[in-house]
């Protein structure tokens, strides 16, 4: 059998678009096949020709379902991707809402361009449709964690516990007599509400992403920037938008302003959650208890539930929100700040200093969250310059993905070397930085492979 080779055909120098392609040499297979998000330069990525024909594939093994590791799957299938997809139960679960609602954003963007003739292209159109995105999810066969798949040409799959998100997983891929482990998004060692990481003790090849690769988190309990924020805003009578994630972030805010409130900690405000698809993930949530902790999982719905908690589905009740008077919380999408309603959201609130916005994710460069964190004193919103005079803060903390010190901790679990580490899914910075410390501190071999570099695994 010939040797195995993988192809960076995304996510590198950036932390979004990850896709990477392992060439058994009787099978292709796809790991992760995600969106460009971000900044301009990498979202027009999403339009050019797919890196490999996607009739060529033999399967996609999806690590996650955040739409930067599985938005481009859509995409994938309508241009001729004909094979299976695998993913753990949850992230199936989560991709039948997260695509769908990927694809609404996309046309309704798409619309708003055409109706206000603000696009270069004739017409705007989205990547991708709805009806497409639907496709997708329901062509997602669920694997469970250590359950072993057969793949063409003799390859072995299996999915390891990431801790990282519900349902995420590390990709495990055997061909050639050759361990390929994906971490996939890592998380970190004690999240908010799911079941930690797992151990690995051994893999030829670490395909390793570096989102924090050059930084520590600087606060440890996401819990004191959290009520300093709802406190301040009670006391001016603002408006606090958290931009989150619909999908894990939004169920940890939660999680912690219930936790705040029972300690009393923080007053009991209104809490919207003005996202359909996080009222949705939410339930998905619920549905899988056995992937939270132990005693997280043992308050059921109760856990992620405060007070004055009111889920916000229609158009009409999201922009009531905008002429609502505070004190109160607004959370919404899309945790970049790439789009959806939190856009209108910054848009009203952002020009009054009694407001606030609190980051509760990572920024990449380029990104409206990034600007507003390095003191932009506007911000572009629909081509608009809104000036931003509300209080902006952040929440390290509250990051899904495991920092430097976390990565190189996990790595030193490992009971021997890999034959080489290849850093991805981050800036080139913190790529650069994650692999000094493992040269220097484990003695590892390690690279940074560039975008379109291909590696053989012998």
């Amino acid at each position: 059998m010939a040797a195995m080779t993988l192809g960076i055909t995304g996510a590198a120098g950036t932390v979004t678009g990850s896709h990477f392609v392992v060439d058994t040499g009787a099978g292709q297979f796809l790991l992760d096949c995600g969106m460009y998000q971000g900044a301009k330069e990498w979202r027009e990525r999403n339009w050019e020709p797919f890196p490999i024909q996607p009739s060529a594939l033999e399967a996609v093994v999806l690590s996650h379902g955040h739409v930067d590791h599985t938005g481009y799957l859509p995409r994938l299938m309508r241009d001729g991707f004909r094979g299976k997809v695998y993913a753990t139960a949850p992230t199936r679960d989560l991709a039948a809402i997260l695509l769908p609602d990927s694809a609404r954003l996309m046309e309704e963007e798409a619309e708003y361009r055409n109706r206000k003739r603000i696009s270069r292209h004739k017409p705007a159109l989205p990547l991708y449709t709805e009806a497409d995105a639907e496709r997708a999810a329901e062509r997602i066969t669920a694997l469970s964690y250590h359950e072993s798949q057969s793949l063409p040409g003799g390859a072995q799959l299996r999915l390891l516990r990431a801790g990282h998100l519900l349902g995420s997983a590390m990709v495990e891929l055997h061909a050639s007599g050759v361990t390929l482990l994906y971490s996939g998004d890592l998380g970190r060692p004690q999240p908010v509400l799911l079941r930690p990481r797992e151990r690995v003790r051994a893999a030829d090849y670490v395909l390793l992403e570096s989102t924090y690769g050059s930084r520590a988190h600087a606060e440890r309990d996401p819990r004191e920037p959290l009520e300093r924020a709802v406190k301040r805003i009670v006391l001016s009578r603002g408006t606090l938008v958290i931009p989150s994630f619909a999908v894990g972030r939004t169920q940890e805010v939660l999680f912690l302003l219930r936790e705040l409130e029972d300690s009393d900690r923080i007053p009991a405000v209104p809490v919207y959650v003005d996202s359909p698809m996080a009222t949705d993930a939410s339930t998905v949530l619920l549905a899988h208890l056995d992937e939270l902790r132990p005693e997280v999982a043992a308050l059921g719905t109760r856990a992620i539930q405060p007070r004055h908690l009111r889920f916000v589905r229609t158009v009409a009740a999201s922009k009531a929100l905008n002429t609502a008077d505070g004190p109160m919380i607004v959370i919404a999408g899309s945790g970049m700040a790439t789009g959806g309603r939190v856009l209108h959201h910054l848009l009203h609130r952002l020009p009054d200093k009694h407001n606030g916005v609190l980051l509760v994710g990572y920024q990449p460069a380029g990104g409206r969250g990034r600007q507003m964190l390095d003191g932009a004193a506007t911000i572009s919103i629909f081509h608009e310059q809104v000036p931003v005079r509300a209080q902006v803060n952040a929440v390290d903390a509250l990051s899904a993905h495991a920092d430097a010190d976390e990565i190189i901790e996990w790595l030193g679990g490992f009971e021997r070397p890999p034959r080489r580490t290849f850093l991805v899914h981050g800036e080139d910075d913190a790529r650069a930085a994650l692999a000094t410390r493992i040269r220097e501190e484990l003695g590892w071999e390690v690279s940074t492979p560039a975008l379109g570099e291909r590696v053989p695994l012998v």
